[in-house]
């Protein structure tokens, strides 16, 4: 019982799926995807394996719509789940059992689908549908904007609990994830899963040039926010800085330098080899 949006970004390729529901531990159940394949959103009394056989029929070549009428004949139960299979072209397919428990539908688009079980109303996927196809920018806040205009709309009529969020890119390996996060029990769990989605950004700016903002330095951790100043500055030739931060770090652990050595030797950091000789 949950709301949730299967959406592709027509300019990277980006397949998503964003869910929220008033149900503990709903990324577990709910979110599958494969860069270059699919993804899926398996609800309503989650039926999991919809979701990894799902993605292995879109892998052997089957359409989402051939795909999800393979299942559905397969399942004792089909009346009971809603799903969503969405390709790496776009296509979509989406099934809605006649006993998931109402208000109970979907809106499909093209290169999306919004569907929901459990509802306030039919706005709800409604409203979903409406933010994503009218929004712009990366793919991950579209889909978070979405969910935010569905609850907005009354969301699930239980109220709210968990949500997550899964991006994959349009190829690499099964593993590979641009976006994999969770919120399990948090009494606001879409502003809690922004706030992780802002705070995974700031990361992975701390990764490579040009460095992370000041509004990066912000949301990060007091100790991670160090670090990354130590980064920039170290990659950037300022060895004399970046020793004055480090400084007490080691004081306070020596074993820090272990670690500076081991970015040096698989040359992580430009420069970090020089960082200890000060």
């Amino acid at each position: 019982m949950t709301y949730s949006i299967v959406g592709r970004d027509p300019d990277t390729g980006e397949l998503g799926v964003a869910v929220q529901s008033r149900a503990f531990n709903v990324g577990a159940a709910v979110p599958w995807g494969a860069p270059g394949v699919g993804v899926v959103a398996t609800q309503s009394y989650t039926e999991q394996s919809y979701g990894p056989l799902g993605l292995e029929l879109l892998r052997a070549g089957k359409t989402p719509e051939q795909a999800l009428e393979e299942l559905v004949a397969a399942d004792k139960e089909p009346e009971y789940r809603q799903v969503a299979i969405l390709d790496a072209e776009g296509r979509v397919a989406v099934h809605v059992g006649e006993a998931c428990i109402p208000a109970a539908g979907y809106v499909s688009g093209d290169g999306f689908s919004a569907q929901a079980n459990m509802a306030a109303s039919e706005r709800v996927w409604e409203a979903m549908a409406d933010a994503f196809a009218g929004s712009e920018g990366p793919l991950a806040e579209r889909l978070l904007d979405a969910l935010d205009a569905a609850e907005a709309a009354g969301g699930d009529w239980r109220g709210r609990q968990g949500a997550t969020i899964l991006v994959v890119a349009a190829e690499g390996q099964p593993w590979e994830r641009e976006a994999d996060l969770r919120v399990e029990d948090h009494p606001q769990p879409l502003a809690e899963l922004r706030r992780l989605l802002r705070l995974g950004r700031a990361y992975e700016a701390t990764r490579g040039p040009p460095g992370p903002s000041a509004e990066d330095l912000e949301i990060l951790p007091e100790l991670d926010r160090l670090w990354a100043r130590i980064f920039t500055a170290t990659a950037t030739g300022r060895l004399d800085e970046a020793r004055e931060w480090l400084r007490p770090l080691l004081e306070d652990e020596p074993r820090w330098a272990d670690f500076v050595r081991s970015l040096a030797d698989r040359k992580l950091v430009p420069n970090a080899d020089k960082l200890l000789d000060g």
